[in-house]
């Protein structure tokens, strides 16, 4: 199942119009979804993800 960037509390949206997406867990930003550059560079799913629901964070 793939992971879902936007209910996870490390993603956030930057400023930066190149690179509008990143990750705080990871460190860094990227034009994607982080979640798919993680499989893609790691060949695993995000081992990072927390969901905002559980948390109870928004």
């Amino acid at each position: 199942m793939a992971v879902n960037c936007f209910e996870c509390i490390h993603f956030y949206t930057t400023w930066d119009p190149q690179n509008p997406r990143g990750c705080k867990a990871y460190g860094f930003k990227t034009k994607m979804m982080p979640s798919i550059v993680v499989k893609r560079s790691s060949g695993i799913e995000c081992l990072k993800f927390e969901s905002k629901k559980e948390t109870g964070r928004r």
